[in-house]
């Protein structure tokens, strides 16, 4: 009895191992001509088991060849055919499907999975699968817009693209087109995309593309239409825009009063000078509540006061000269001049007559006063230069 019982618990160990270590696959592929399709191969891992070797081999009906092979030493493409055109995952245990890229029609066949476990008491399980390949030319099936963005209405200066998408057999190739007047067509470009980097109002319009392999027989395949309508910038916003960039985002409204209070112009000789209470605007926003008026500032009152003691001089120092020169030229003429100290010391070398006032002094300063027949050349010149000078220190 007991004997029985280790070979029952034997025989449902060895079943349990077998179905954890089954192979999963389909019976047939059907790949499409220089496209990929991949072979499935899977298992379930356990621990009681390790993967010792995979290989995929290849019966193209004169004779079986390894095509794959992995084991302690890395992985070995023995067919120069397949090289750079398949692979098996690394990092995926239980996975050993076989991907196959750029199929090409010799490529059908079938496909046989071999994988060898080793288990504790280090005994080898080898299982296999075969996988019937067809590798068939598919035409080009319809082709499918789709658009970058989620709805096909897009304001002016935005960017957006069209893609048209079909299956069948590569190589495809694909053009755009734009419906004119009368149903006719105008050919854009050639391509599986079609992209704006800035739209405009005249980019509106109904679009489509065609889609056409060799595996067709020359069988061109047309997409639905789609519309697409660029909106142009509203005209207020556009507006809104200006105002903001000239005025900064502030605005305030003032009366034709208030406006007066504000700037004041001075006509004189000299050059015209404004002055505006907003010198006097403290840092910081502003907001203009309609009633409320800013102190006028004292430069309001002191400037136009200096400039019009200025002018009022200026014109004292042209009228004297005006009527020094109409008297008459054989009536003694006397010069009463005010100089400084400095300009004393230029005379010195010239006979001087010192006179003394009659009437009081009237100014305390220390400057000399001096008189001086008017016959002499050099002292007309000299006096004529001295007014000068006062006439313009009169102004300045």
């Amino acid at each position: 009895m007991g004997e029985v019982g280790w070979i029952v618990v034997f025989a449902m160990t060895f079943i349990s191992c077998n179905a954890f270590l089954d192979l999963s696959t389909v019976h047939q592929v059907t790949g499409t001509w220089m496209a990929s399709t991949t072979l499935p191969c899977t298992y379930v891992p356990t621990e009681d088991f390790t993967q010792q070797s995979l290989s995929w081999s290849v019966d193209h009906g004169s004779g079986t060849s390894t095509i794959f092979h992995r084991d302690g030493t890395g992985d070995h493409i023995l067919l120069s055919k397949f090289r750079g055109r398949v692979s098996v995952p690394k990092h995926n245990p239980g996975d050993a499907s076989l991907l196959i890229q750029n199929l090409e029609m010799p490529d059908s066949g079938h496909y046989t999975c071999q994988i060898v476990w080793r288990s504790r008491d280090n005994n080898l399980i080898t299982k296999e699968v075969t996988t019937i390949v067809k590798v068939v030319k598919v035409a080009a099936t319809k082709p499918i817009i789709r658009a970058a963005e989620p709805g096909l209405t897009l304001p002016a200066g935005g960017s957006t693209s069209l893609s048209c998408e079909a299956g069948g057999s590569p190589p495809i190739s694909y053009r755009w087109f734009r419906r004119g007047p009368a149903g006719t067509a105008e050919l854009l470009r050639s391509g599986a995309q079609l992209a704006w980097r800035s739209l405009r109002p005249s980019d509106s319009g109904t679009y489509f593309c065609e889609a056409q392999n060799r595996a067709g027989a020359g069988a061109v395949q047309r997409s639905d239409a789609v519309r697409l309508t660029v909106t142009d910038v509203p005209t207020t916003t556009a507006a809104l825009q200006r105002n903001v960039g000239t005025t900064g985002g502030h605005h305030s409204t003032t009366s034709q009063e208030d406006s007066s209070d504000m700037e004041h112009t001075v006509t004189d000789p000299v050059p015209t000078t404004r002055v505006s209470r907003m010198d006097t605007a403290p840092v910081g926003p502003f907001t203009d509540t309609g009633s409320q008026r800013l102190a006028p500032s004292p430069l309001l009152y002191g400037l136009p006061a200096a400039l019009g003691g200025a002018a009022l001089g200026a014109l004292l120092a042209a009228a004297l000269g005006c009527w020094r020169r109409r008297r008459r030229k054989d009536e003694p003429l006397y010069e009463v001049a005010f100089r400084r100290t400095a300009d004393v010391a230029l005379l010195q070398p010239e006979v001087q007559v010192p006179a003394k006032c009659q009437q009081e002094e009237m100014y305390s300063s220390p400057e000399k006063t001096t008189m001086k027949d008017r016959k002499s050349p050099e002292y007309e010149n000299l006096v004529t230069a001295m007014e000068s000078q006062y006439e313009t220190e009169g102004i300045l």
